[in-house]
């Protein structure tokens, strides 16, 4: 089977470049203003859609996505509105690959067999579940797989040739490699450091090899471009809506078109990557 993500890949390896992945919170700071955002970002240049699921206990996520979960979750942000937001979003693009990320146990909550049918219905795309090992394969992934959704996983520096053959067993549409040890935006990515783990990977594998984490401006993500099949931005987008809101973080004017300006500059830099290497 044939997936958005799958397509998307196959068409920029004829294009010769990497993907630019983009992530956001739903909700953050309201769903409204989270689902103009989302609109926004594939006319940017976001080549897939990394939509976060709010969550009260993150356990990767730095101080920027931390406090978009907040702001998403006070205004009323729940999962079921998170596939609202999917669902309003696929009335006007059909295209764009969409990926949820987040944790496991607002899905429990939802329950399984209901959470992956209604996920796969709105126009999701695939799934990234921090906090589930492969260990735990059958109580998601393995449904998730069967449902028609891409399981995407994550790859870290700490995980050595011994355990990625476990990590990569069910992976699909892509890997997601952490380019650093830490929390989201703490550190700023090596890009050679990346550039030797993305080829140690793909000694295992022949998914396309995305990395994220530490990445916040053009001149990055073309080096992460040049290294890798994809750079991922989320803390640098979230802290640009940030930096938008009212006193009481509220969107303003600015709130979109920060945003969606952050992430066509940033577009730029992947697509820079061709360019150089030209």
């Amino acid at each position: 089977m044939t997936t958005r993500i799958d397509t998307r890949f196959a068409e920029l390896k004829k294009e010769g470049r990497a993907a630019f992945v983009t992530f956001v919170m739903c909700g953050d700071p309201d769903l409204a203003t989270s689902l103009e955002i989302i609109k926004a970002l594939p006319k940017a240049g976001a080549d897939i859609i990394e939509i976060g699921m709010p969550f009260t206990d993150p356990m990767a996520d730095g101080p920027a996505i931390q406090a978009a979960g907040l702001r998403a979750l006070k205004a009323g942000a729940t999962l079921k509105k998170t596939l609202q937001v999917v669902r309003d979003f696929r009335k006007e693009d059909n295209v764009t690959p969409v990926v949820l990320m987040g944790y496991y146990n607002p899905i429990y909550v939802y329950g399984v067999d209901k959470f992956l049918p209604d996920a796969k219905a709105a126009g999701v795309d695939g799934l990234i579940i921090v906090d589930l090992p492969p260990e735990e394969d059958t109580e998601l992934c393995i449904p998730a797989m069967k449902a028609g959704l891409n399981f995407i996983r994550l790859a870290t520096p700490t995980t050595d040739d011994k355990r990625l053959p476990a990590v990569l067993a069910n992976t699909s549409g892509f890997v997601y490699y952490v380019s650093i040890t830490g929390i989201t935006g703490s550190a700023s990515a090596d890009t050679a450091q990346v550039s030797a783990a993305v080829a140690r990977i793909k000694r295992h594998t022949q998914l396309p090899v995305c990395v994220g984490f530490g990445i916040r401006t053009p001149d990055a993500a073309r080096g992460i471009a040049q290294a890798a099949n994809g750079a991922v931005v989320g803390s640098a987008l979230i802290d640009a809506l940030r930096a938008t809101l009212d006193s009481e973080d509220r969107a303003t004017a600015k709130t979109v078109p920060a945003v969606a300006d952050l992430a066509a500059a940033l577009a730029q830099g992947v697509r820079g990557a061709k360019q150089a290497a030209e």
